[in-house]
């Protein structure tokens, strides 16, 4: 094969350097005179050198433990040096500005914030999925180029530096009379997060990105059927309206080059508290879910669908009654449509409760909180004790009822209770995405077994003509 004699496996003269066999073609009296020892020495001090150079490449690249540790260690001096600089910036402001600006540089920021929340639970979400061995991505239907939970949570970390960062430098540049250059913090952001979104080269997870805008159009326009990932990601924006309001109003203060001022304070402003944008803009993620119900009834005929799009109408109320306050009287509002909206409210946060616990998650009369003689695999795997049930369907029902509060446009000033409620609406998606998905995980499975039951049944006929196939 090589061109000589051919070497018997135990061969002295062959030797291996590398990956590939060197191979001598020596005769006996050759080997009897130690001519073999002179060829085969530099060959296995080759050896011993190459041997050397990886262990001490080895021993000079750094255990991924180490690391992870350094990464952290980066991570916390960065967190130190931004709370430090934004600290002393705020101080050296007066009194009377500084409530007004922390609100102002909230409002710009806290959007990105909350999304990096959802970018960072999504990851661990995933991450359980794939310790469970739930198929998320046959739920989904993404391709084999979808991004795992790694690589989502890379995307929520670069999130998690550039945003507070980009904080920073507004609330410095602002506090040292760089008002122009602070300005320019939240539009650029902006324009740099759109960009990377829409960014049409094959870098950046284009495959990702371009499967969730073609989702978020569907979403926009349901002129096809609706797919589970269109309705999964609609629900997901429900809980992230706060999230599009604020972005109204930022990005309607960036149109008016109100960025770093107070002009938005006056009461003629387009951009203030009252605007009628606002409640539109709340609404549009709730619209977008009951249009997607009226287009599954058109396609399936299910009654269930009709009740879906009852339960996300029942928001509207909500959101255009809270509006109310800033264009009517103060006595007609507290005696007439506070009343109302309280009602609302309650319909609301009762009517989603329902449906989470009985349809999307299929846990009517808790009947798989009591009965775990036969536990699904998902929920024996990832949950399994009763205490995780009853955790989750008393803290949905706690943030439901908040949830009433971040809807309503009238309480927005409150903004840091405001965004703590939305961070924990998101965590209630959060929870709720592992319950959905798993109720998923078991239908499919369930459709999967009995579809294969179906086909492993084998007719008479069939029966038959093995039977006579099998005599002759």
């Amino acid at each position: 094969m090589f061109g000589g004699a051919a070497v018997p496996a135990n061969s002295t003269h062959l030797r291996k350097s590398g990956s590939r066999p060197v191979v001598y073609d020596l005769d006996e009296h050759e080997v009897e005179n130690g001519v073999d020892e002179g060829l085969l020495h530099p060959v296995e001090a080759a050896d011993s050198r190459g041997s050397l150079t990886a262990v001490g490449a080895a021993t000079m690249m750094p255990s991924p433990a180490l690391l992870w540790r350094f990464k952290v260690l980066l991570f916390l001096i960065w967190a130190f040096i931004c709370c430090k600089i934004g600290w002393d910036s705020v101080m050296i402001m007066s009194a009377d500005k500084r409530e007004l600006f922390l609100y102002e540089a909230f409002l710009y920021f806290n959007p990105l914030l909350l999304a990096a929340l959802m970018v960072w639970l999504w990851g661990i979400n995933l991450w359980f999925f794939a310790q469970g061995g739930v198929n998320y991505a046959k739920i989904f239907d993404l391709d084999q180029n979808h991004l795992t939970h790694r690589e989502i949570w890379k995307c929520a970390t670069w999130m998690t530096i550039i945003v507070p960062t980009s904080m920073t430098a507004y609330i410095y540049l602002y506090s040292h009379g760089e008002v122009s250059y602070a300005a320019s913090q939240p539009v650029l952001l902006y324009a740099a997060a759109i960009l990377v979104l829409i960014f049409p080269f094959d870098i950046f997870y284009f495959s990702s990105r371009y499967f969730f805008l073609r989702t978020l159009g569907r979403i926009i326009f349901p002129l096809q059927a609706i797919s589970f990932a269109d309705f999964f990601l609609a629900d997901i924006l429900t809980s992230m309206a706060k999230v599009f309001s604020d972005l109204e109003r930022s990005v309607c203060r960036m149109v008016h080059r109100q960025v770093a001022t107070i002009a938005w304070l006056e009461a003629d402003s387009v951009c203030g508290s009252h605007s009628v944008a606002i409640p539109f803009v709340l609404v549009l993620p709730y619209l977008f879910r009951l249009f997607q119900c009226l287009r599954q009834y058109k396609d399936t005929g299910e009654k269930t669908s009709l009740l879906n799009a009852l339960k996300y109408s029942t928001a509207v109320p909500v959101i255009f009654l809270s509006a109310l306050k800033y264009h009517v009287f103060p006595d007609k509002w507290t005696n007439f449509y506070r009343p109302l909206w309280l009602l609302s409210g309650v319909v609301n946060s009762s009517y989603s409760f329902y449906w989470d616990v009985n349809r999307d998650w299929d846990l009517g009369g808790f009947t798989r909180i009591f009965k775990f003689n036969k536990p699904h695999l998902f929920s024996h795997m990832l949950h399994g004790r009763r205490w995780v049930y009853f955790w989750v369907i008393g803290s949905n029902l706690i943030l439901r009822c908040t949830w009433t509060y971040k809807l309503s446009a009238h309480l927005r000033h409150n903004y840091l209770t405001v965004f703590i409620i939305a961070a924990l609406e998101i965590f209630r998606r959060f929870q709720w995405i592992f319950f959905r998905v798993e109720n998923e995980w078991n239908k499919t499975n369930s459709k999967s077994h009995s579809h294969l039951s179906a086909k492993e049944i084998p007719s008479d006929e069939e029966n038959l003509l093995h039977s006579i196939n099998y005599s002759v």
